[in-house]
């Protein structure tokens, strides 16, 4: 008999891990904090680190939520980033994509020559694409180019 071998990408941002603290710091950090629930540059309804899924103007949550929250919504495109890429990453790059995935969401990530590339084997040139993503609603913005950056560098060490 023979033993069956995942080939599925594993997951790495578990509560207490080094990838989920690095993912924590660079997402919050780029994201920013904020209690009460707003409308983001493009007007969509935002709260705590950037989590937009099921907000609405007028929600609060302390920080203890919104730092549980944030793990909470890594997991999860974390699993979607790996649903739609078919090689393994190392686990720095594999953060840089998943801090992506959760700023222009899965369905994008999964859909853009970033996982294109990477799935092609052209790890340089998907790190590379990270910074064509810099814009908001058609407007480049400097945050955007910031992020895309340590994104950027994030995803190519060791390359």
């Amino acid at each position: 008999m023979s033993a069956v071998v995942s080939m599925r990408p594993r997951t790495r941002l578990q509560k207490g891990t080094a990838a989920a603290a690095l993912a924590v710091t660079l997402v919050g950090g780029f994201e920013g904090l904020r209690l009460n629930a707003y409308r983001d540059v493009v007007g969509v309804a935002t709260v705590c680190y950037g989590e937009t899924r099921g907000v609405k103007i007028g929600d609060r949550h302390s920080k203890a939520e919104c730092d549980a929250m944030l793990l909470k919504g890594l997991q999860e495109f974390e699993q979607g980033v790996l649903a739609c890429t078919a090689v393994p990453m190392p686990e720095k790059r594999q953060v840089a994509i998943v801090s992506f995935a959760y700023n222009v969401g899965t369905g994008a990530y999964c859909k853009s020559s970033v996982a294109r590339l990477l799935n092609a084997g052209q790890p340089a040139a998907a790190c590379d694409a990270l910074l064509k993503w810099n814009k908001a609603g058609g407007i480049v913005f400097p945050g955007l180019t910031r992020r895309r950056q340590a994104e950027r560098a994030l995803c190519s060490e060791g390359l």
